[in-house]
């Protein structure tokens, strides 16, 4: 059986910069599950728990200023 997971078996979304922070559902698609926050800066992508959808950033992980 093949475990790796197919760009079609899941919902995949494009988001850029400008729609942090991140959070799944996104409008006007209310999938009925609570809103939950998720982390893509540090590595470009991110997957809702809930319903499997699959984001990804425009441009990559966002740089780490500071110290």
């Amino acid at each position: 059986m093949d475990s790796k997971v197919r760009c079609c078996a899941q919902k995949l979304v494009e988001v850029e910069p400008k729609d942090l922070p991140l959070y799944c559902p996104r409008p006007p698609s209310w999938d009925g599950h609570p809103r939950v926050f998720l982390k893509i800066e540090e590595t470009g992508e991110a997957r809702c728990p809930y319903c499997g959808t699959l984001y990804i950033l425009k441009g990559g992980a966002l740089a780490r200023g500071g110290h």
